[in-house]
């Protein structure tokens, strides 16, 4: 059985809201997305974005996978190499909406959904991550939302196999900023990280469907968790917002010392107590 060696997460930022997770024995995968610089992601309703980066892994470099925490179902969080590639035996944690479809659409029988606040537990060796799903919008307008797939956030906790919690880790999905994003820190304070999906992701007719810089940075405030990772923000066409952007409002903010400066490729090695991540 694979031990926990000491209490932290090691971080691997592959690209827009892609993120590999490792804690003891455990090996999770956020919002599957390897398309390649050039290549378009399908949006839904005709719409496309195409890719202006690279990922730092392709599927095939990937490590045994526990489970893929996936908040929504768009083409630049669950593309053709993901459904393509990944092993149709894994665990997906999603929402009902999307797990419907990977089950019944691409062959992936173990994608389940969760409603907002129901939790599923994953363990290997004497490691456990318990995932709770938590409030998301991609738009606050009712007519976009029905033409926009249902998104989730997440709440990984990490711990041994008894249940206690060692270290918390927010991962926001494309959500907008709205109030009942606030019951996510009455119900769990002091998280050690916020992974934020930023952007600004601006479609046909100006719509906006994930925060912007200033949205990312006041959620960051709200919350207020220990350590601001922001991801999402300047791999597709789609996205109006820049890196800038969340950065500077964050710093105005006052929370400058709290960000976590890891750029795509890089690693960050998170750690429980109020330590700071080390990036490299």
């Amino acid at each position: 059985m694979a031990a926990i060696d000491d209490d932290a997460i090691d971080l691997h930022f592959i690209g827009n809201a892609t993120v590999l997770l490792r804690y003891g024995g455990l090996t999770l995968l956020t919002d599957p997305n390897f398309l390649h610089r050039g290549e378009h992601a399908h949006l839904g309703y005709g719409l496309m974005s195409r890719r202006l980066t690279e990922p730092a892994l392709d599927p095939g470099q990937l490590p045994r996978l526990d489970a893929v925490v996936l908040s929504h179902l768009h083409g630049d969080h669950w593309d053709r190499r993901a459904r393509q590639h990944l092993d149709r035996s894994v665990p997906i944690v999603t929402t009902p909406h999307a797990a419907r479809r990977l089950r019944t659409w691409q062959g992936f029988r173990r994608a389940g959904g969760l409603r907002t606040w129901e939790t599923c537990t994953f363990q290997r060796g004497d490691a456990q991550v318990r995932v709770t799903s938590l409030p998301g919008r991609h738009s606050l307008q009712p007519v976009l939302r029905l033409l926009l797939p249902p998104v989730m956030g997440s709440m990984l906790e990490f711990g041994p196999r008894d249940g206690a919690v060692r270290l918390r880790l927010y991962i926001s999905g494309d959500t907008l900023l709205f109030d009942d994003l606030e019951e996510i820190a009455l119900r769990f304070p002091g998280a050690d990280l916020a992974v934020l999906h930023l952007g600004g992701t601006t479609l046909p007719g100006g719509f906006v469907v994930t925060m912007d810089g200033a949205q990312g940075a006041e959620l960051a405030r709200r919350l207020d968790y220990r350590n601001i990772l922001p991801v999402h923000y300047d791999d597709y066409t789609v996205f109006r917002s820049p890196l800038d952007d969340f950065l500077d409002e964050a710093r105005r903010l006052g929370l400058q010392e709290r960000l976590v400066h890891c750029r795509r490729g890089q690693h960050a090695r998170v750690v429980g107590h109020g330590e700071r991540p080390m990036v490299g």
